[in-house]
């Protein structure tokens, strides 16, 4: 129920009261009751607009930006506060602002309208009959360059340009991203293969709204690889082509010169050789400018260069296969990795999480600085909580950063999401100010930036220090409504006291007929309807079961009723224009500050960047307090001490059965068999997901843990549709293993199930082979699990091949004619003693006996013809015993901390095992 406070004189503090509407776009009536402000048409009756120029300039090679070139108003920030605080009524700022809070009094529906929202330049929107750029949409019902592209996309808001070298340059890409929410770009240029596995994967990544790129790539008859490669891989995405000459390295370097903030300088030398990166931001800028109408005030963006170096690749495949972050069953459940590992509390940290999770790090130095940080948080339970209860109270600082850098979208809101963004600024520092750690230790010297102070400062002197951002629309429009200080304008408190004198006569009309009809009624608020009347009571007890004929728009809900009265509806219209009044001002008196703090908000991008970072690390603590995690250790090895699956752990009611994993250069290549069912897939997704979590900097579920950084992640797992053998399910396996045999190399790591169930079984095995003898060339970890036991004797020819198998029980029933299999979900070495899984269900099936005997005879015989032919030799065991104790040293020699007596021990130990290892013969000439 809303409580209205007596009226206050002009230097006092007002009530809080509230508002939810736009700011006003007249000035008129301030002095008492307000008229009422005319009705605009798509509140653009009054924006100033240009005659000398249009969209069509962009022909003659571009404006470059912060230039006006006949766009309307000058892009520069201060130029356009001024003008608008000058209180001219036909200052843009003003209408701009009531065109777009005026909307839903409108109630308007159409593409313009949505685009305002949407709009964030200081100029008039360009026209439909622009020829800026080739507009190509394949894909979608609409046209890209409509704003109603925007609003189509509720999600997504990030922008991505893409352009291919030509000629000899073929297979060198350039990239560049804006998201629309965070006024960061990111520059890319690597060079990639004609699968184009890093193009797609970063766009898979990125989750784009909108993809721009050349219109030589799509032209008719011509079109290159990698448009069509984008246009099958994103057919949701809208696709936007623009003239090649608008890819340009020289405009896109005095872009970044111009826009990158101060504290990002150093990208000049990053990026300046780097010119298809330099061209593809040339063309994002100029389009997001053009026809996002989005222009960022000068160095007031964070521009970096993103390599594919730093990160490790996982495609989009694979990211499926494994459940990253979409679960196959179901995109809306949370039993993912990354619903594992979200114990996030900001909108910033989320979005670190996901993008680590897509992109893990390969710099061993940078995840054991992440590692140190979550190992003291863990130790630190003071740290921890203090550290959480700070970070909880951050919003979205990525998302505030793009509303204030942009010249046209100066909000009291923001405002107030600044303020209390700042005020938090110093419990961080403080929850910091022990830690030993040296990320920690220089995120807290970070945040003894002044200009976190100054900021502050000059906002307080402005802003009411109790104003603070709350939520529920009630509460907030309180806050915006009386955020100024009294006397700083005259007008605005005999606004701000007509106001409450009008929330005060709704309380007391209420108040009165409620006493006219003996009625429980209260005064409620919502942003549609204003304030209306709520009460709850049975129906019997109304005469005749209905309201007072005076009350309309009557809602019920079991036994609350909700309504309104005419005399009601027209004191809301007068708080809404008493409302547009206080936030017209209120909004001139904001640009002005806005103004004068610009020049320092750049420390913010700092502060976004701590924020998020220390939200994902909080996280991980979390997540490890919630199971029995490790840390990690970086090696040559592969070695995982009774681990589990993470994502099955959170879903099964018991915890998963743990396994070893071991894999070294000496053996880099295991082979795993075993019945259906048994937990092969479960077991190679758990080593995928853990080697993942390792290289984000988690902890990992195992008692003991050693991980070899991959630089790419490989998963070809087979799905329950795999088991129908159809050309179309052995096409998707040709695919799949083309793509992991044109990119992995020396430090990959693939884990391949069931390859070849979509032939027939000598082609599945040849194809298996023939993939194992091209893959045991690389030095790449390979997990293969597979049904074709004949694989197994591969090792008769490559030491540097193990087999594992997942054990099984056999158990009669109580009648003890039937059998049935037990799993155990065990892992032990060698092969599957289960050879005959078809056999074995056929026993148990109706299937004639006889003709289970002399299926039991003909495999037998088969059998034995192919262990003939695979046979080792006394010679070959001994040279695998060498070369297992060769391996077996050579690790030794790089990784041991061993004192000198227990090293002593250990090389005894290998002694004995390649002695055992060796024939009889090979044994006696070794001792000789």
């Amino acid at each position: 129920m809303l409580h209205a406070s007596g009226k206050a004189g002009a230097g006092g503090r007002e009530p809080a009261s509230e508002s939810c509407s736009g700011r006003c776009s007249s000035t008129s009536g301030l002095g008492g009751r307000a008229e009422r402000p005319p009705r605009y048409t798509l509140g653009l009756l009054q924006t100033p607009r240009s005659t000398t120029g249009s969209a069509g300039d962009l022909s003659s090679g571009g404006a470059r930006p912060g230039s006006s070139s006949g766009e309307g108003l000058t892009p520069s920030l201060v130029a356009g506060v001024k003008a608008q605080v000058s209180g001219r009524g036909e200052s843009y700022f003003g209408d701009k602002s009531s065109c777009i809070e005026n909307t839903s009094t409108l109630n308007l529906t159409s593409s313009s309208v949505r685009g305002l929202n949407s709009a964030c330049v200081g100029k008039t929107p360009l026209s439909s009959s622009r020829s800026v750029c080739r507009s190509h949409t394949p894909l979608m019902g609409y046209s890209v360059t409509s704003s109603s592209a925007v609003s189509t996309h509720t999600a997504a808001s990030v922008i991505v340009a893409v352009v291919e070298g030509r000629g000899l340059a073929r297979g060198e890409v350039g990239m560049a991203s804006i998201d629309l929410k965070n006024p960061e770009v990111i520059l890319s240029q690597f060079s990639d293969n004609t699968t184009y596995a890093k193009v797609i994967t970063k766009l898979k990544i990125l989750t784009p709204l909108e993809i721009i790129m050349s219109n030589t790539a799509c032209d008719a008859g011509n079109t290159t690889k990698l448009f069509s490669l984008i246009t099958e891989h994103f057919k949701n995405v809208t696709f936007t082509t623009v003239q090649r000459k608008y890819f340009n390295e020289t405009k896109g370097l005095e872009y970044v010169e111009q826009l990158c903030a101060s504290e990002f300088c150093t990208i000049f030398m990053e990026v300046q050789s780097k010119y298809y990166c330099l061209a593809a931001a040339a063309a994002l800028l100029k389009y997001v400018e053009f026809i996002q109408n989005s222009v960022y005030a000068p160095k007031s963006l964070k521009v970096r260069f993103q390599g594919s170096e730093k990160t490790a690749m996982i495609d989009s495949s694979s990211a499926q296969n494994l459940e990253l972050v979409i679960n196959n069953r179901d995109s809306r459940n949370g039993h993912t990795l990354f619903g594992v590992l979200n114990y996030t509390k900001t909108p910033g940290g989320s979005r670190r999480l996901r993008s680590n999770i897509l992109e893990p790090l390969v710099d061993a130095e940078t995840i054991n600085t992440r590692l140190d940080c979550v190992q003291e948080l863990l130790q630190d339970e003071e740290l921890f909580f203090g550290l959480q209860a700070v970070i909880s109270k951050f919003l979205d600082t990525e998302q505030l950063l793009s509303v204030l850098v942009k010249t046209a979208e100066s909000k009291i809101t923001n405002l107030i999401y600044l303020k209390h963004t700042l005020e938090l600024v110093e419990p961080l520092r403080a929850a910091l100010r022990n830690c030993t750690t040296p990320l920690l230790k220089a995120y807290y010297n970070s945040l003894e930036d002044t200009r976190f102070g100054i900021i502050l400062e000059k906002i307080t002197t402005v802003i009411n220090d109790d104003t603070r951002y709350t939520k529920g629309c009630l509460s907030m429009r309180t806050q915006k409504c009386y955020a100024v200080k009294p006397n700083i304008n005259e007008f605005l408190d005999i606004a701000r006291r007509t106001y409450t004198e009008i929330v005060d006569d709704i309380a007391g009309m209420i108040t009165q007929l409620a006493e006219k009809y003996n009625l429980p009624m209260k005064t409620s608020f919502s942003s549609a309807r204003g304030f209306f009347i709520q009460m709850n009571i049975d129906s019997s007890t109304l005469p005749n079961g209905q309201l007072p004929s005076e009350f309309t728009k009557i809602t019920k809900m079991k036994n609350t009723y909700s309504f309104t009265s005419a005399d009601l509806i027209k004191m809301n219209e007068r708080c809404q224009e008493s409302l547009r009044e206080i936030y017209h001002m209120t909004y001139l008196i904001v640009c002005k500050l806005l103004n004068e703090i610009y020049e320092h908000i750049h420390c913010l991008y700092k502060l976004s960047d701590i924020v998020s970072m220390l939200d994902m690390l909080l996280s991980f603590a979390h997540a490890c307090t919630l199971s029995d995690y490790v840390r990690p250790e970086f090696t040559d090895t592969l070695a995982i001490k009774q681990g589990w699956h993470p994502i099955l752990e959170k879903i099964a009611v018991e915890k998963p059965v743990p396994n070893n994993t071991y894999l070294t250069e000496g053996n880099n290549f295991v082979i795993i068999t075993g019945p259906n069912m048994s937990g092969k897939s479960t077991y190679l997704k758990q080593i995928a997901l853990c080697q993942i979590m390792a290289q984000i900097g988690s902890y990992v579920p195992a008692e003991y843990c050693s991980f070899r950084i991959a630089e790419q992640i490989f998963t070809r797992i087979g799905m329950d549709d795999d088991i129908e053998t159809n050309a179309s399910t052995f096409m998707k396996e040709m695919k799949e293993i083309t793509y992991i045999i044109q990119n992995a190399n020396d430090k990959s790591l693939i884990i391949i199930d069931e390859l070849g169930r979509g032939t027939s079984a000598e082609e599945g095995i040849g194809i298996c082979y023939a993939v194992c003898e091209y893959l045991l060339n690389l030095k790449a970890f390979t997990l293969f699990a597979t049904h074709f036991l004949e694989l197994c004797h591969i090792d008769a020819l490559y030491p540097n091949v193990e087999n594992y198998h997942f054990e099984v029980q056999h158990v009669r029933s109580s009648a003890g004619n039937k059998e049935k299999i037990a799993y155990t979900y065990t892992l032990s070495k060698g092969y599957t003693e289960e050879k005959n899984y078809g056999l074995k269900a056929a026993e148990v099936s109706s299937l004639p006996s006889s003709i289970v005997v002399d299926a039991k005879e003909i495999t037998n015989h088969i059998a034995k013809q192919f262990l003939h032919r695979q046979k080792s030799t006394p010679e070959m065991m001994r040279q695998r015993a060498v070369y297992h104790l060769a391996m077996r040293l050579v690790q030794t020699a790089r990784n041991s901390q061993l004192d000198p007596d227990s090293l002593r021990i250990y090389l005894t130990g290998l002694k004995k095992k390649y002695e055992a290892s060796c024939p009889a013969p090979g044994q006696s000439d070794e001792q000789q």
